[in-house]
């Protein structure tokens, strides 16, 4: 058997998922992808443009991933998206108090980040909180709370929760027959509906939906393939690597901002070692600095005052529980993790979607008040 290289596929695949991360940065600058801004638009001023950038980035992700299920490059059961156990309670709940914070804090995690490269120290303030509460409840105080109340509720599959598996054990299908199908379907469904109005026909929708769907994909394959190794020479076991779950990975920017804190805080502790999601997070926000310099739109931005400050440390506070709770969250749920067709990832999503419309509904009432 040969012998593998751990440390340099390891490497290749930090370089690749940073690269990558470089350009979901710089694309999403350039092109205003946000999915809370998308669902803002729609709410406030029935615009669909960004909505329509969104579904695109969906369907383009939830096609190649399947895609590369179908030709058995990667399988779901390598997630964390994919387990039998459904947590539909933490998914649901975690996905609307995240929603409902990314409104109070101008943006989700991916947003923020673009928003720091971009000059706004209020997205700094953000992020450090979100970090802190993220790993408060990944392994800390509302860590426990969660492991005691809300992720005692969920329901067990026989298959994996993914829709192709469960496809596959109903109607006694290959499972990659299944993901074929399912994902192609669902893919046309969306592409459909994106490219039925002229608005989700501009260069700037194509451009957004495109670009950061492929990346959510290619991050797949770096984590999926090109970092698989089938027999760990160390434990002897199949092991993905580069990543914090152990597992393969994708973008997520919820716990990934928890870890480069740790990584910060500990950087002498030799365990401590840099990973595709603490990469993902400084390319991002590279990505948006670069744009940002090109474009000449850099400016320095901090808080209007204290109500604005409230809000915003609010927001990251049930971002960061939210996201935990949810496992992920509008990049790390609505992409990577509807890209595998898991049950759990459109729960939490639909969550995120449900918290996002309240919080926005509730800005409205205040303005109300206030006039």
């Amino acid at each position: 058997m040969d012998t593998v290289d751990i440390p340099g596929l390891t490497t290749q695949v930090l370089w690749a998922s940073f690269a990558l991360s470089v350009i979901f940065g710089a694309v999403a600058q350039r092109t205003r992808f946000c999915t809370m801004g998308a669902i803002a638009d729609v709410v406030n001023m029935g615009d669909w443009e960004r909505a329509r950038m969104w579904v695109l980035a969906v369907a383009v992700a939830v096609l190649g991933f399947n895609g590369m299920v179908a030709a058995g490059w990667v399988q779901a059961s390598g997630s964390i998206y994919a387990a039998p156990r459904v947590l539909w309670l933490s998914a649901l709940l975690g996905g609307a108090l995240f929603g409902f914070g990314m409104v109070l804090a101008s943006g989700c995690g991916s947003k923020n980040l673009l928003r720091l490269g971009s000059g706004n120290l209020k997205a700094l303030v953000v992020l450090l909180v979100l970090g802190l509460a993220s790993y408060a409840t990944l392994r800390g105080i509302t860590g426990v709370l969660r492991v005691n109340t809300v992720d005692k509720v969920h329901f067990e599959l026989a298959t994996g929760q993914d829709l192709p598996s469960i496809a596959a054990a109903a109607f006694g299908l290959p499972t990659a027959t299944a993901a074929l199908a399912l994902g192609a379907a669902l893919a046309l469904v969306l592409l459909v509906w994106v490219l039925s109005k002229p608005e989700g026909r501009s260069g700037e929708v194509l451009a957004g939906g495109l670009g950061v769907g492929a990346v959510i994909v290619a991050v797949w394959w770096v984590s999926g393939r090109l970092g698989y190794v089938p027999e760990d020479p160390n434990t002897l076991e199949p092991a993905f690597l580069g990543t914090n779950s152990r597992r393969m990975e994708s973008l997520s920017m919820v716990a990934p901002v928890a870890y480069t804190l740790d990584w910060l805080l500990f950087f002498s502790d030799t365990s401590r070692t840099l990973t595709l999601g603490i990469l993902s997070v400084v390319g991002l926000a590279l990505g948006a600095f670069i744009v940002s310099m090109l474009d000449r739109s850099f400016r320095w931005e901090g808080f209007g005052g204290i109500e604005d400050l409230g809000n915003h440390l609010a927001g990251a506070l049930l971002m960061g529980v939210g996201g935990v709770l949810a496992m992920g969250c509008t990049v790390g749920q609505g992409l990577s993790g509807v890209s595998t067709l898991s049950l759990g990832s459109f729960i939490a999503l639909a969550g995120i979607v449900a918290g996002a419309v309240a919080a926005l509904r509730y800005q409205a009432w205040r303005i109300e008040r206030m006039h």
